[in-house]
């Protein structure tokens, strides 16, 4: 194989990195995962992802990991409420949507990110994640890079992939090509269900998208029973500062939600009077759909760091899960001749499909903050019964 006798560090230890560590170490490749955490769980992982059949699960499937997924995913979290500005259901799937159709095009399993980065985990050799690795730079050093964390140390490897998300900082010793803001705000937040009494007795377990004002509210439970949301609305880039809110206020964040969100109903307003603070203001970007940049011979991207888009299609995760499933079949190959014709074999299809899905995203994301948002997502849910 191209990568017989050589070092691959994976800098990122997110789905798609550690996707790509399973499928590699499968066929035998010397592989290590740099990740900036302290150790798998020092951070509290986001909110739950929708596995899809012909990427996301696929590579899951690939990496011989299917059964274990079917422990882990959550049965009925990809059940679905469209209601409006007043919390009135107009669309559910919570009688019609089965169960568990693993094998059906658009089934669209729901997983926790803690459950599947410890299912990810569990399946790699001892050792392959190197915690507390929180890259800075590197530099070439003979055919391969030199890396560099903030801890003090340094490893060398031959082949170098960057998935360190959408601030990558491996990205710029590839391209230039910076993200573009997509116009779109999404306000995180996170609540436990005790605290949201009328929100969880909707939710049911499963999601709820709310449309009213050219505004949304979108909102999920996760598996320890809280709720996971986002106020969704459109902004200038700079509106987190310009904003003048504090963001660990409750008080001020709820008074802006009642102005701002001011069509809305109040029971909505238990998320904001009781969520766990800080909110996060998330800008949503988006690569330009005709990125493109030269091909080296020990260095890639995959997942955000590749082609980070708005999340409005569902596609970010299972994307990036992609990546990890066609550059390794990539750089296990033996019909290329060289590691620099099979990376960009890799790059060219990845960025086409990257920037199909990132067009749908948007396209859904104008959708989603039109004034007729209720009934076109109404519509499209009735007719796309998936």
């Amino acid at each position: 194989m191209l990568i017989d006798n050589k070092s691959i560090a994976i800098v990122g230890g997110g789905p798609a990195g550690l996707t790509l560590a399973r499928l590699l170490q499968l066929k035998g490749a010397d592989v290590k995962v740099y990740e900036r955490d302290f150790n798998k769980n020092a951070r509290v992982q986001g909110s739950p992802l929708d596995m899809h059949e012909d990427s996301g699960l696929e590579a899951i499937r690939k990496a011989g990991l299917l059964d274990e997924f079917k422990k882990s995913f959550r049965p009925g979290a990809d059940r679905a409420l469209i209601v409006n500005e007043k919390a009135e259901i107009f669309f559910s799937d919570h009688e019609t949507k089965p169960e568990e159709d693993f094998g059906y095009e658009h089934f669209r399993p729901e997983i926790d990110r803690g459950p599947l980065r410890n299912m990810l985990l569990d399946s790699l050799q001892p050792e392959t994640v190197v915690w507390d690795s929180h890259f800075t730079s590197m530099e070439p050093q003979y055919e391969g890079w030199i890396l560099h964390f903030k801890n003090g140390t340094s490893a060398y490897a031959d082949l170098v992939i960057a998935g360190d998300g959408a601030n990558s900082k491996i990205r710029p010793y590839l391209t230039d090509i910076k993200p573009v803001y997509s116009g779109v705000i999404m306000l995180e937040g996170n609540v436990s269900k005790q605290e949201a009494p009328h929100i969880d007795a909707l939710v049911k377990g499963g999601k709820i998208m709310a449309f009213g004002n050219s505004q949304n509210i979108l909102l999920g439970q996760k598996g320890n029973g809280d709720i996971g949301f986002y106020a969704s609305f459109k902004a200038d880039e700079n509106w987190p500062a310009a904003s003048g809110l504090n963001f660990s206020d409750n008080t001020q964040m709820l008074k802006w939600f009642k102005t701002e969100y001011s069509e809305w109903s109040s029971v909505w307003e238990e998320l904001f009077e009781n969520a766990v603070t800080p909110f996060i203001p998330r800008l949503i970007y988006y690569m330009p759909f005709d990125q493109t940049w030269e091909t080296r011979p020990n260095l890639t991207l995959i997942g955000d760091a590749a082609h980070v888009m708005p999340p409005f299609a569902g596609e970010g995760a299972n994307m990036a899960m992609l990546d990890a499933l066609e550059l390794s079949e990539h750089l296990t190959d033996n019909h290329y001749n060289t590691l620099c014709e099979a990376i960009s074999s890799y790059e060219q299809k990845m960025r086409e499909r990257a920037a199909i899905a990132t067009r749908e995203s948007l396209e859904n994301g104008e959708r989603m903050h039109s004034e007729t948002a209720l009934a076109t997502m109404i519509e499209f849910f009735t007719t796309h019964p998936d």
